[in-house]
């Protein structure tokens, strides 16, 4: 990819419409001071002091935070969340993106989903982080909610151009995207060939259909707990694509940590990563690759130019630690300088 045509699709970015459908959480960081640790004197534990707090979308948001980043400038959020604060301080961060909220449900049956990140304030990375703790919804989805969703999914289609499909929630049918919303999803995706459909699936990606899927390594492979340090082999992974590619009918992006990302047509072909040095955090680095693949995609680009673009940007947001990290053009286009002389001889088109 020359510099040239990278400019031309980062340019082109503003002009496309996207809406993201799926489990949006809330990112809460709270900044602790060690230093001023003090035990309680109620229980003789020790009482954490939380001296400053961060809040961005999180989960289906930091694939809007990445769009918004990149210069996408119509995005909508659809969804379902609680109706307390955790949803105002998201639809908040949201509204800052200029991400329209008017399709988040806010449902009192529910609560907001939330990563709560507690982290030593000063200390980078993943050094100074404390175990989080999660807040999700852990019954299933009632089926009045996924009737709404599905309304203002019909509505928003006919306004935009892409549609971002996050399945973030593990537990069966207990987020947004329950098997019933994937079955929409797939009669949508057949009706609406004007929109380019994109899921990214931790557990379900073998159910969608018509739709374009991004798993990462293991989820293509079906390997639900890798350990860290772990790896699909070439050998396995090439074999599994095509018969993913066969099951779901539509295009394969598989991510492939930082050998780069795979595409499926015609054949399994690798795109490679940029190479980078750490300390390197990868949360929410598939997120970030969803954003600037899709969003290629949707411009006319070529399934080696969006898979080149998603390394591109997943390498800038991986350097950024102690946060879910987005990308900016300038620093996308370092990025491809950095690749480039990494790999004189390869071609993208």
């Amino acid at each position: 990819m020359t510099p040239e045509r990278l400019q031309e699709l980062l340019d082109s970015f503003a002009e496309r419409r996207v809406a993201v459908i799926g489990d949006f959480f809330l990112d809460k960081y709270l900044e602790v001071d060690p230093t001023l640790a003090e035990p309680s004197l109620e229980t003789g534990r020790i009482a954490h002091q939380v001296v400053s707090k961060r809040r961005s979308p999180g989960a289906a948001g930091t694939v809007v935070n990445n769009l918004a980043a990149l210069g996408a400038v119509e995005l909508h959020a659809l969804g379902a969340i609680g109706n307390d604060g955790e949803a105002f301080d998201l639809c908040q961060g949201l509204e800052a993106l200029g991400c329209s909220t008017e399709g988040l449900l806010r449902c009192p049956e529910l609560v907001t989903p939330t990563y709560l990140k507690p982290r030593d304030a000063g200390i980078d990375g993943l050094v100074g982080e404390h175990s989080r703790y999660d807040i999700k919804n852990r019954v299933a989805t009632p089926k009045n909610i996924v009737s709404q969703l599905a309304a203002g999914l019909d509505h928003v289609l006919s306004t935009v151009d892409l549609l971002i499909i996050m399945d973030q929630v593990e537990m069966p049918d207990c987020g947004v995207i329950t098997s019933a919303m994937r079955d929409i999803l797939a009669e949508q995706a057949t009706r609406r060939p004007d929109v380019l459909f994109w899921a990214d699936s931790r557990r379900n990606i073998r159910q969608y259909r018509n739709i374009i899927t991004k798993p990462n390594q293991f989820e293509a492979v079906g390997r639900t707990n890798p350990l860290p340090g772990d790896e699909v082999s070439k050998t396995d992974l090439w074999a599994v694509i095509p018969r993913l590619r066969a099951e779901t009918g539509a295009l394969v992006f598989v991510t492939w940590g930082e050998n780069g990302m795979v595409i499926s047509d015609p054949e399994p072909q690798l795109i490679p990563g940029v190479k980078v040095k750490g300390p390197l955090d990868p949360t929410g680095a598939g997120d970030s690759a969803t954003a600037g693949a899709a969003l290629t995609l949707a411009c006319g680009g070529s399934q080696a130019e969006a898979a080149l673009m998603g390394n591109l940007v997943a390498s800038i947001t991986v350097r950024k630690l102690g946060t879910t990290g987005t990308a900016t053009p300038a620093e996308v286009v370092e990025a491809l300088q950095m690749w480039r002389e990494q790999h004189p001889n390869l071609t993208i088109h």
